[in-house]
């Protein structure tokens, strides 16, 4: 998440970002944070970048105490890729489709759901996670896998 580049995102009008949460800026399973995530969350928002997450993360309680640790509002359940929590966040940002990108690791929730009311998006790769039974059979298609030669920060849920 912290390769995206915020000056070609402001050079091509986008002033707000959507965020998924699981698997894209802390695995599920919350052993692993995305590496310089949070970092690159507070310089954005310093240049001017305004956030939202959404989750379709059945834990409230951990979507709750991420909003707050990064200062960003949320919704969930989001049950991406409706477009109805896509649609909340742009009006609660203030923002059109066309100043929005969505953030996320897969492509039938966050991908999807950006297309489907017209923002643009960027499908990182899946942060390492206890893979699902549909996951197992059709990940590959979904997800893109985090790469090996890739740092990984290990978190402790119990610092928040």
């Amino acid at each position: 998440m912290a390769c995206v580049n915020l000056d070609l995102l402001k050079t091509a009008g986008i002033r707000g970002v959507i965020l998924d949460l699981d698997n894209t800026i802390v695995s599920e399973d919350d052993r692993y944070l995305s590496p310089e995530g949070e970092a690159w969350i507070k310089k954005a928002k310093l240049a001017g970048f305004k956030f939202f997450i959404l989750s379709n993360g059945k834990r409230r309680y951990r979507v709750k105490t991420w909003s707050e640790r990064l200062d960003i509002p949320a919704i969930n359940p989001a049950r991406k890729p409706f477009p109805f929590a896509f649609r909340k966040a742009l009006a609660q940002m203030q923002l059109t489709p066309k100043q929005v990108v969505v953030v996320g690791d897969s492509r039938h929730t966050d991908i999807l759901g950006a297309w489907i009311v017209g923002c643009s998006s960027i499908q990182v790769a899946t942060l390492p996670h206890p893979f699902r039974w549909w996951e197992k059979l059709f990940g590959k298609y979904v997800q893109t896998p985090y790469p090996a030669e890739y740092d990984l920060w290990l978190f402790d849920p119990h610092s928040i």
